[in-house]
């Protein structure tokens, strides 16, 4: 076993043996419970086949599994580690798709339920989600496991070329970002030119485009170290928002 837990999960996603538990019946894509087994590893995954995405209007189609693969290369890039580990299978048993860890939670406590200190805990999330661009960021979203660490889950809606910013953790708005936050943005910027392993990886993913957006908000974050405010001329709140 790898010394690295999180090498030994990535790896037991990506190479296990799947089977299905069930079907999660809330959400517009089909989305899977699958027992893993690899070696003497085993675990629970989230499953998002290709084929059993909606298609979107402003997302091209067959894209929102990359993108949850995208979102943990970037959490772990920027050392946030809010994503679960997250792959994409080739196999799977509706065909291609992201497989991600399962995180076992309280479904019931949610940001519109959270402690004041909890609360307090979500600036991470808001830098993320202005980074990625998520469209989706719903209070349901946003997990707390049993050992009280934060995940963040459900970003096939995310890194579009436009402003599509749809949160629900709008708290900290003309807030100053944090020293710790601020200090991410530049070695994170440098990682997105096409010579890194991050660009290669991230282009399997989404397009260069995408990934130049993303560039651009890393600069303007630096330019103008805020947290925004909803915007007036668009929607800025998911629906619905749990």
């Amino acid at each position: 076993m790898s010394a690295d837990p999180q090498k030994t999960v990535l790896e037991c996603l990506q190479a296990g043996e799947l089977s299905v538990e069930g079907q999660f019946m809330w959400g517009s894509n089909y989305t899977f419970l699958l027992d893993v087994l690899h070696d003497d590893t085993e675990l629970k995954g989230v499953y998002k086949p290709t084929r059993g995405e909606r298609p979107l209007w402003d997302f091209p189609e067959e894209s929102l599994a990359g993108r949850e693969v995208a979102a943990f290369l970037v959490s772990e890039a920027l050392g946030l580690h809010l994503v679960p580990p997250t792959v994409y299978r080739q196999e799977g048993p509706a065909g291609p798709g992201s497989l991600q860890l399962f995180v076992d939670h309280d479904p019931e406590y949610h940001y519109f339920n959270l402690t004041a200190e909890d609360k307090q805990r979500l600036r991470p999330v808001a830098f993320f989600d202005i980074l990625i661009n998520n469209t989706d960021r719903k209070g349901g979203h946003i997990l707390f496991d049993h050992q009280d660490n934060i995940w963040l889950i459900d970003h096939g809606i995310t890194f579009h070329v436009h402003h599509k910013l749809r949160t629900v953790v709008w708290d900290f708005s003309g807030e100053t970002l944090p020293d710790e936050l601020c200090e991410k943005l530049t070695p994170f910027r440098q990682q997105l030119t096409p010579e890194t392993a991050l660009y290669q990886q991230l282009s399997k993913y989404i397009s260069r485009r995408e990934i130049h957006a993303l560039a651009m908000r890393a600069e303007e974050l630096r330019s103008n170290p805020r947290f925004p405010y909803p915007r007036d001329n668009m929607r800025s709140y998911p629906w619905p928002p749990v």
